[in-house]
């Protein structure tokens, strides 16, 4: 199997500023990122940025990065001008792993490419896993996902879906026995033909509604391929306390 691995990677953060080149043991954060992506098998990894330091970061790490603009409105739209710039083709698969993410797993990496691979009727594919707590289940930063029968996503909600009626009280949602509450993983695979048409999309109601840009495929009727998996994976980095956990894990 054959597919690129995009790592979108800017300073601009409000809680932790500068973290793409935090120093995770040595090698700054996107690096890190960068080489747990590899050991997916993806043919190249390659940072997407648009700023001049952590293209210099990447080159003294042997990292390939490529420039963007910086006037991007999303990842999405910072993805699809790295797909011209290096030249892929319209059947290729990019997977969009975060530069915050570095103890992805790289086997749901893999997992999300192959899948896209063999769905024929997806233009993406992503990740998810089942909800075990109700306080996840009722945690609007919790992002949820319902599927059809062959695992495709029908909805993604920050509400609590699905609901279940017959053990719910009104406001105080429980977790329902079946089909389970699924937590979607912020991973996604492209086909690159989609990825280039994707900015030129009109943005979806519910997409404003929700805060959930993934809601735009599914408005302008493309199908989503979902992988379940049974481990959850690490926590990103978002704050100087996240920051200090992963700092642990390379100490460790």
């Amino acid at each position: 199997m054959s597919f690129t691995v995009l790592i979108p990677a800017r300073m601009a953060s409000s809680r932790l500023p500068g973290k793409p080149l935090a120093d995770l043991g040595g090698k700054p954060m996107v690096v890190r990122v960068a080489e747990r992506a590899a050991l997916a098998g993806a043919t190249q990894v390659v940072v997407a940025t648009d700023v001049p330091e952590i293209l210099q970061a990447c080159a003294d790490h042997g990292v390939r990065a490529v420039m963007t603009r910086a006037d991007h409105q999303s990842g999405s739209d910072r993805l699809a001008e790295a797909c011209v710039t290096l030249g892929l083709s319209e059947d290729d698969i990019v997977v969009n792993v975060q530069g915050d993410e570095p103890l992805i797993d790289p086997a749901l990496v893999q997992a999300c490419a192959a899948l896209l691979e063999r769905s024929s009727d997806c233009v993406a594919a992503t990740a998810a896993h089942s909800i075990d707590s109700v306080a996840d289940l009722r945690n609007p930063n919790v992002v949820k996902v319902v599927l059809d029968k062959t695992a495709r996503a029908l909805y993604f909600s920050r509400a609590s879906i699905p609901w279940w009626r017959d053990g719910s009280a009104p406001g105080e949602p429980h977790l329902p026995p079946q089909p389970p509450a699924l937590r979607h993983i912020g991973l996604y695979a492209y086909r690159v033909g989609f990825l280039k048409r994707f900015p030129m999309l009109e943005p979806a109601p519910l997409e404003h509604t929700e805060a959930l840009e993934q809601l735009r495929i599914l408005w302008h009727g493309g199908r989503i391929a979902v992988y379940v998996t049974d481990t959850p994976p690490p926590a990103g980095v978002d704050t100087p306390e996240d920051l200090l956990r992963v700092q642990q894990h390379y100490i460790g």
